[in-house]
C-alpha cells in the first residue's frame, strides 16, 4: 500500500513539474524580438523615396513595429555605418515570415540599389 502511495506521488508530481516546464516553454514562446538595421545609404533620396516606403508598408502588414530610426551613437566598439533602425516583432517566427515575404524580398531588391544592410537580430525578455 506504501508503494502505492509513493507510485501515487510520483506521478502527481511528474504532471505538476511537466505542467510547469509546458508553462515556460509557453512563456518563451512570447518573448519579443528586436531587429536592428544599420543601413549604410548611398543615393539618400532614392532610400527615402523608392525603398522607405515599400519597406515601411511590409513591416506593418507583417505585424512589425517601428521603434527608432535616426542616426545612432557609438558607446563603445565601432560606430554604425549609416542609419539604424530598431523594429520590435512578437516573434522570431513572425520576424523571419515578413523576411522570406514578397513584399520584402521587393523593397530589399529597390533599396539594394541604394545602399547596403547589415541586419541583427535579438529575443528580448519574456512578457
Amino acid at each position: 500500500m506504501k508503494a502505492l502511495f509513493v507510485a501515487a506521488g510520483a506521478l502527481v508530481a511528474g504532471i505538476g513539474i511537466g505542467a510547469l516546464e509546458s508553462h515556460g516553454i509557453h512563456a518563451q514562446a512570447n518573448r519579443p524580438v528586436f531587429m536592428i538595421e544599420d543601413n549604410t545609404v548611398k543615393n539618400p533620396e532614392g532610400f527615402a523615396n523608392e525603398f522607405a516606403p515599400l519597406a515601411r508598408d511590409s513591416v506593418k502588414a507583417y505585424g512589425g513595429r517601428y521603434l527608432a530610426g535616426g542616426s545612432g551613437v557609438s558607446i563603445d566598439g565601432e560606430p554604425p555605418k549609416g542609419r539604424v533602425v530598431l523594429i520590435e516583432w512578437d516573434s522570431m517566427e513572425q520576424l523571419m515570415k515578413w523576411r522570406q515575404s514578397p513584399e520584402y524580398t521587393q523593397a530589399r531588391a529597390v533599396g539594394e540599389k541604394y545602399g547596403s544592410f547589415r541586419i541583427i537580430a535579438v529575443e528580448g525578455a519574456a512578457k
